[in-house]
C-alpha cells in the first residue's frame, strides 16, 4: 500500500511553521525578563541544538514521510515503534543510563505487542520505503538521546523552539530544492486552518516531549510512545468502525501489559540526577 508522491510536502512545513511560532510565543511569554534566565551556551551545546534541529526537525521527517509514501502503513508503524530499542542502546552507551531486567522485559513486550498489532513480522519486507522509515527512526533515536543530554543544562523552550524553527527553515529549503514549494504556498484557507490546528497540537506535543526528557531517562520517556498504538487502534474502531479482530485485541492487551511493565521499571529506578549521565 503506497501513497502518492506529492502527499508529503503539502502542509508539512505549514503545520511545523505554526508549531514553531506557537512555541516561540509561549517561550517569550514565560521567559523571565532578567538575564539570569538566559543560560550561557557552550560551543558544544550550540552544535547540539543545531544537530537537534537538523535531525529531529527536518531530516527525520523527510526520511519518514518519503518512506511512508512507498511503504505499507502497518510495516512503517512497526518500524517506527522500534524507536525504543535504538534509544535504549544509545542511552546506555552514550548517557550511561542503566537498564534493569524489568526494562528489557518491558521493551520486549512492547515491541512484541506492536508486532501483533501490525500483523506480525513474518511478512515484513524491506523495500526502499521501509529502509527510509527505519533510517528516520534511527535519526530520531539519535535526536532523542542528544536532546536528553542537552536538557540537563539548556531550558526546554530553547531546545523545543530550536528544533521546530530550525526544522522549518531546513524543510522549507528542501521543498524549494525539490520543486515542491507550490505545495506550501498553494495552501488555501482550509489547508492553513488544518495546519493551524495540527500545528498547535504539534507544538504542545513537542513541549511535553522535551519536558518529559528533562525530568526522566530517555528510555522511560520513549517507551510511552508505543502504547499510543492502542489509542490509534481504539480511534480506528470508534471513528472508522474498523472490526476488532483477535489479533488486534491481543496486540492491544500485550502493548498495555508492556506499558504497565515500563511504568513499573520507570518508578523503580533511582532519581534522574542520582546516576552519571554527563557523557555523549
Amino acid at each position: 500500500m503506497t501513497r502518492p508522491e506529492g502527499s508529503i510536502g503539502r502542509g508539512r512545513s505549514a503545520l511545523r511553521l505554526v508549531a514553531a511560532v506557537v512555541l516561540a510565543a509561549v517561550g517569550a511569554l514565560v521567559a523571565q525578563p532578567r538575564r539570569v534566565d538566559r543560560p550561557r551556551l557552550r560551543p558544544r551545546q550550540v552544535i547540539g541544538l543545531a544537530a537537534v534541529a537538523a535531525t529531529g526537525g527536518s531530516i527525520g521527517f523527510v526520511l519518514f514521510f518519503e518512506g511512508l509514501a512507498r511503504a505499507s502503513s502497518t510495516q512503517a508503524a512497526f518500524l517506527h515503534k522500534t524507536l525504543v530499542i535504538w534509544v535504549a542502546l544509545l542511552a546506555v552507551a552514550l548517557l550511561r543510563e542503566r537498564l534493569r531486567l524489568l526494562h528489557v522485559v518491558a521493551i520486549a513486550v512492547l515491541v512484541a505487542g506492536q508486532a501483533v498489532l501490525s500483523g506480525g513480522v513474518a511478512g515484513l519486507r524491506f523495500g526502499v520505503g521501509e529502509w527510509l522509515v527505519l533510517a528516520a527512526t534511527l535519526v530520531w533515536s539519535g535526536e532523542t538521546v542528544l536532546a536528553s543530554w542537552l536538557l540537563r543544562a539548556v531550558p526546554v523552550r530553547y531546545v523545543a523552539v530550536t528544533r521546530m524553527a530550525g526544522g522549518v527553515v531546513l524543510l522549507t529549503a528542501w521543498l524549494a530544492v525539490t520543486g515542491r514549494w507550490p505545495a506550501l504556498v498553494g495552501l488555501g484557507g482550509e489547508g492553513w486552518l488544518w495546519a493551524t490546528v495540527t500545528g498547535v497540537i504539534l507544538a504542545g506535543y513537542v513541549a511535553l516531549w522535551f519536558s518529559a526528557l528533562a525530568k526522566a531517562p530517555a528510555v522511560d520517556v520513549t517507551a510511552v510512545l508505543v502504547p499510543a498504538a492502542v489509542v490509534t487502534g481504539v480511534l480506528d474502531v470508534v471513528v472508522n468502525q474498523a472490526p476488532v479482530t483477535p489479533a488486534s485485541a491481543t496486540g492491544m492487551l500485550v502493548v498495555l501489559a508492556g506499558a504497565a511493565l515500563a511504568i513499573g521499571a520507570a518508578t523503580s529506578r533511582p532519581a534522574l540526577g542520582s546516576s552519571p549521565r554527563e557523557s555523549l
